[in-house]
């Protein structure tokens, strides 16, 4: 990188790591947008950035993740201490950026200096989290945020790679849309360290809490912790935030053998992730790689010798 560009980031990140917000979210939208430099930037502030507890928070649309995060982030400020929410929000399919819903829902906090949300677009990632996630997490670490919350963007079933990037994971559902306790089945009860049966107010709400319950009891791994909340009257949030204050004060040792597994999945998925992107440009750009795909399209050579034969070409 040159000495022109190089200036710009060294003083972004020297502000971030003095606290300074205008710093930090320039670096936020940096990484975000995958700018020249952006990587060297996150490489000398991620040394840093591990001290922060971060608490995902998961569910399917419509359970009101955003409205239960907004009343968390209010419990945490009363108490003094300053938060950071990374709400990741669905692509616009004309800009590509954030929707910015969750924003618009957290505008409670719009005033208040210790408080900072960060939009994030999927940009088509799958698995409920944008690419920038982590990045963005670090970033607000290391600028003074001790306590950050990322709220995925609401794909259901999909959003299990939350798990990999947060101390402990909240998954959200509310009565009334349909066979809630079936859709949790799969995925997301397996990576719940709190269950919240959210809109508490609500006709049902007492009979998922039944079903989820009886659920519960028939699982292999000991039973996640269950709330019920009505996030927009504050109901049952005090209760759901002391016990995410219990399990950030967990042994050290916990934390730290949790965060190893994450480490390793997350950079496996990184690799695979970039390998994905080496074998789409190979096949684009190569006439002979472009070849072996038609060859298995003919039948004339099987997917997995075709696989062998392009890692092998992309070495």
């Amino acid at each position: 990188m040159s000495d022109d560009r190089r200036a710009p980031l060294d003083a972004t990140v020297a502000g971030t790591l003095a606290g300074d917000l205008g710093a930090a979210a320039a670096l936020m939208r940096a990484l975000d947008d995958e700018s020249p430099g952006a990587r060297e930037a996150l490489r000398a502030i991620y040394p840093r950035g591990g001290g922060a507890f971060v608490v995902g928070v998961t569910g399917s649309p419509g359970v009101g993740k955003s409205t239960l995060v907004s009343a968390l982030v209010a419990a945490t400020r009363a108490r003094g201490e300053r938060v950071g929410v990374v709400a990741v929000d669905p692509s616009s399919p004309f800009s590509g950026g954030a929707l910015l819903g969750d924003r618009v829902r957290m505008s409670r906090h719009a005033t208040d200096a210790g408080v900072f949300i960060r939009s994030l677009a999927t940009r088509g990632h799958q698995g409920g989290l944008s690419r920038a996630t982590s990045a963005t997490v670090a970033v607000l670490a290391v600028a003074g945020f001790p306590l950050i919350f990322v709220e995925t963007v609401g794909a259901g079933q999909a959003e299990l790679d939350v798990a990999d990037a947060a101390d402990v994971v909240v998954v959200v559902t509310a009565p009334g849309l349909g066979d809630e306790v079936q859709a949790l089945k799969a995925g997301l009860l397996e990576i719940a360290d709190l269950l919240v049966v959210n809109k508490g107010d609500r006709e049902g709400a007492d009979r998922t809490l039944a079903d989820l319950t009886a659920m519960l009891a028939l699982g292999a791994r000991p039973a996640p912790p269950l709330f019920k909340t009505a996030a927009a009257r504050d109901q049952g949030v005090g209760e759901l935030a002391h016990a995410l204050e219990l399990l950030r004060a967990r042994p050290a040792g916990e934390r730290a053998a949790r965060r190893r597994r994450q480490a390793a999945r997350q950079v496996v998925a990184i690799a695979a992730e970039r390998a994905r992107d080496r074998i789409a440009t190979g096949l684009a750009e190569n006439p002979a790689l472009a070849a072996t795909v038609d060859a298995v399209a003919e039948r004339t050579l099987d997917p997995w010798s075709a696989a062998d034969q392009l890692a092998e070409v992309l070495k």
